[in-house]
């Protein structure tokens, strides 16, 4: 970069600042720019200068054709400088120090100028190389710092990703080389912190620093607004919610206690407390601990029901059943493309293991009541393997579905709630019936129901301030209410292992 001749030497003459003060305000925390600094050095001799690494490769300035040879003993360490001159043009080639000076991280700086070098430019050339070596190691210093940061960021990922598919031991063994005693728990609460993407980064450590490694901390690699805390203790929750607090734009949902085995569950709770923790004045919910709709199912007859339906996976191999439950699971929970990102694998590979699973039990996921349906018998099991829901009784080998939904207590809930919505004039029952036998689909509810897409999907957001439950995202919330349409008769009974005859599920052939 070419300078104009004498600038510099004007500026000082008529009282400006000194070349020493220049170059020091490049150290300044907001200049420290390497390649504002070589610029600067051109401009300042009034000539030409080009920064390279060891490897040749232009780091700041104007490229210009260097000797290799001189270059090679630079770099090499055999000679400190060298100085050529030809007609018209004076070099200096200096080594600069990139980080420790027995280590082969350096690179040389070169400046050309038209005059030969006085004791003037000498001296800027000297002291410039000394600023660049340290922003240089500066520099080295941060980025060292940023890939352990990114490394541990990982490793939280990591072990988030171990508990959702429930490999608690492997999630345990990773934890305990960083955060000894972090997850020496059987239960756990988990949060997720909604703010800002643009700032989440900053929220993620106040996290850290809030819960003082007493907590795991992850960013969401599904929303990018989100941070996720699993949480053993109960001091976090009241930190995070102080956080909250004094952040404004941001929301706190919690679950309830789970097992470390159901952090997926607990995580579809913490997301489904978010739409509540957006109306209140404190901006934090926890998960309500609701009759949700197993619970009022004899507990025997949902066990053996559960077991007849995920029979088709019991002749898996232990892991493989494991894995495919697991994701199938998420991808119930949440769209396969954020189960994907939060058990970092390709969207196709939790595709390819719903559809295994979905071969499996001979059925149909694209069917809302199907899915409702499998999500109730993957919540089962897990609580069964819990020890929660195993509450002795009889035992019944011929449960259908409808046994589990024809009990007064269910009735009475799912009239209950679906009545909630009996007194908008727009008759938002029954846009919600019709959305659902239609797959949670819009266009083709709107088709039954004559009327626009749009009006099907501001019917459906309007129920969900009403149900209390968020129904444009698949989840949890959904369901139960798919189920209370199914407890009260206003849809059809799903069709699950179709072709197999034995299953008190499985369609009547007349």
């Amino acid at each position: 970069m070419a300078g104009q001749a004498g600038g510099s030497r004007a500026a000082e003459d008529a009282g400006g600042p000194t070349w020493a003060q220049e170059l020091l305000d490049h150290l300044r925390p907001t200049s420290r720019d390497v390649r504002r600094v070589v610029a600067w050095l051109a401009q300042t001799v009034d000539g030409t200068a080009a920064l390279q690494d060891d490897s040749g490769t232009l780091v700041a300035g104007t490229p210009m054709a260097l000797d290799e040879n001189l270059v090679a003993d630079i770099l090499a360490g055999r000679i400190a400088s060298a100085a050529t001159a030809d007609e018209g043009s004076h070099l200096r080639l200096v080594r600069v120090e990139h980080a420790n000076p027995a280590s082969a991280g350096a690179g040389v700086l070169a400046v050309a100028r038209p005059d030969p070098f006085d004791r003037r430019t000498s001296d800027i050339l000297t002291h410039t190389v000394q600023v660049l070596e340290l922003l240089l190691r500066a520099r080295g210093t941060t980025e060292a710092g940023r890939r352990l940061t990114r490394a541990t960021s990982d490793l939280r990922l990591a072990i988030l990703q171990l508990l959702m598919v429930e490999d608690i031991v492997s999630a345990r063994r990773v934890a305990a080389g960083l955060w000894p005693g972090l997850l020496d728990t059987d239960t756990a609460c988990v949060y997720v912190l909604e703010g800002d993407a643009t700032r989440r980064d900053r929220l993620a450590e106040e996290c850290l620093r809030v819960t003082g490694d007493r907590a795991l901390v992850v960013r969401c690699p599904a929303m990018d607004e989100h941070v996720i805390i699993v949480t053993p203790g109960n001091a976090a929750g009241e930190a995070l919610r102080s956080l909250v607090h004094r952040t404004p734009g941001t929301l706190l949902g919690g679950s309830s206690r789970q097992s470390l085995a159901r952090t997926a569950t607990a995580y579809g709770q913490a997301v489904s407390a978010l739409a509540v923790a957006r109306v209140r004045p404190d901006k934090a919910a926890l998960y309500a601990e609701r009759n949700r709709p197993e619970r009022l199912m004899d507990p025997a007859a949902l066990r053996e029901w559960t077991a007849r339906v995920l029979r088709p996976l019991d002749r898996l191999p232990h892991h493989t059943r494991a894995e495919l439950l697991a994701t199938t699971r998420l991808g119930l929970e949440f769209t396969a493309v954020s189960a994907a990102k939060v058990l970092g694998v390709s969207r196709n590979t939790v595709r390819a293991r719903m559809e295994r699973v979905e071969s499996l039990l001979r059925t149909d996921f694209t069917d809302l009541t199907v899915r409702a349906t499998v999500h109730l018998a993957l919540s089962t099991q897990v609580s069964l393997a819990d020890g929660q829901g195993d509450r002795g009784g009889p035992r019944r080998t011929r449960v259908r579905l409808g046994d589990l939904l024809a009990g007064p207590a269910l009735e009475t809930w799912a009239r209950e709630l679906l009545g909630r919505l009996d007194s908008d004039a727009r008759d938002l029952r029954r846009t919600l019936r019709s959305w659902i036998a239609a797959g949670g689909n819009a266009e083709r509810a709107a088709q039954t129901l004559a009327v626009h897409a749009q009006t099907v999907r501001e019917h459906v957001r309007s129920a969900e301030p009403v149900l209390e439950r968020r129904l444009i995202a698949s989840g949890s919330d959904l369901y139960e209410v798919v189920l209370a349409h199914l407890a009260a008769g206003e849809l059809d009974h799903p069709v699950l292992l179709r072709d197999d005859p034995g299953h008190p599920d499985a369609p009547v052939h007349g």
